[in-house]
């Protein structure tokens, strides 16, 4: 089924965490939310590629983000940031791009549409 979704993915391919404290509460966070669900696997692409690389995030995924919510958003930034083979990124750098990212997409879920 399609609902597969992206950060699923990503659990799968990347997020091999270990044991620090910090990952085991954003494990519980994610597992508490049910976060790994709510989000269809090219919206977890598009939102992964906007924050940990250069991409753009359509309003489809920024629908799909926003249903996601802020607390599981920020779980699954910070356990991929937690995984060794992102090492070389800057933390700071990522969240303030999973911020801006949010923003971006809270501000274009909450815009009313253009009048005709």
């Amino acid at each position: 089924m399609a609902s597969l979704n992206v950060y699923s993915a990503l659990v799968v391919l990347f997020l091999t965490c270990g044991a620090a404290m910090a990952t085991k509460e954003n494990d519980q966070i994610i597992k508490d939310n049910n976060c790994e669900t709510k989000m269809g696997l090219p919206c977890v692409l598009e939102a992964f590629t906007s924050i940990f690389e250069t991409g753009t995030i359509s309003s489809k995924c920024c629908g799909e983000l926003v249903g996601l919510g802020k607390v599981c958003h920020s779980a699954l930034v910070k356990r991929t940031l937690e995984n060794p083979l992102f090492k070389d990124l800057s933390p700071a750098r990522i969240i303030a791009k999973s911020i801006q990212t949010w923003n971006n997409c809270l501000a274009l879920i909450d815009s009313p549409p253009p009048s005709a």
